[in-house]
């Protein structure tokens, strides 16, 4: 039913799947025409995850919506929101648990697929630990949800860096469900 209400036909092979899991996440075909992505991108995320790549979330949903069968090299997938840490470090950097909660993957950052379904403060603090020279993820998923924040900062993450992959959603919408969706799209077509 996707395939046929959605326009997909302009998308390269490698997000179809990607696309159509988004979609089915939202019930919405119209997301397609909110989604960017680097040129590469799904390829990228799936050669990550083939090398067994750690999946970082900014939310413990994210991570309960990642399909733990499907990935294909047991890979970690990782929250550290309720990391005992991230008090301390919101209030010493003035800013919010989500943000504070990025400062604790450097870690697992290199090579690594981020994904961010809720937080816009998480996306934008991890632009700014890259920037600062944090390690490189292999993809970034940016697709924080809501009123404040959102909109800029997935604004942000395609305007950041042209050899960053990374695939997003314009606009309002967002949230864990689409976000985990991208991640169980490329898992699956591993498959």
């Amino acid at each position: 039913m996707v395939e046929r209400e959605a326009a997909l036909d302009d998308l390269p092979d490698a997000m179809r799947p990607v696309a159509t899991r988004l979609i089915h996440s939202c019930g919405m075909v119209d997301v397609v025409d909110d989604l960017e992505f680097s040129k590469g991108a799904a390829e990228a995320g799936i050669a990550a995850l083939t090398k067994g790549c750690s999946v970082l979330c900014d939310v413990e949903m994210v991570k309960a919506g990642v399909i733990k069968r499907l990935l294909p090299a047991a890979n970690p997938v990782i929250c550290t929101l309720n990391d005992e840490r991230v008090v301390g470090r919101a209030k010493e950097t003035s800013n919010t648990r989500s943000a504070a909660a990025v400062d604790f993957w450097n870690e697992y950052l290199e090579g690594s697929i981020v994904v961010v379904g809720n937080a816009p403060t998480a996306l934008f603090r991890l632009l700014e630990n890259i920037a600062n020279g944090a390690p490189m993820p292999a993809l970034i998923v940016g697709i924080p949800v809501g009123f404040v924040g959102a909109v800029e900062s997935k604004h942000a993450l395609a305007e950041f860096d042209s050899d960053l992959p990374f695939i997003t959603v314009h606009g309002r919408r967002g949230g864990s469900a689409m976000a985990s969706s991208i991640v169980n799209a490329l898992a699956g077509g591993l498959r």
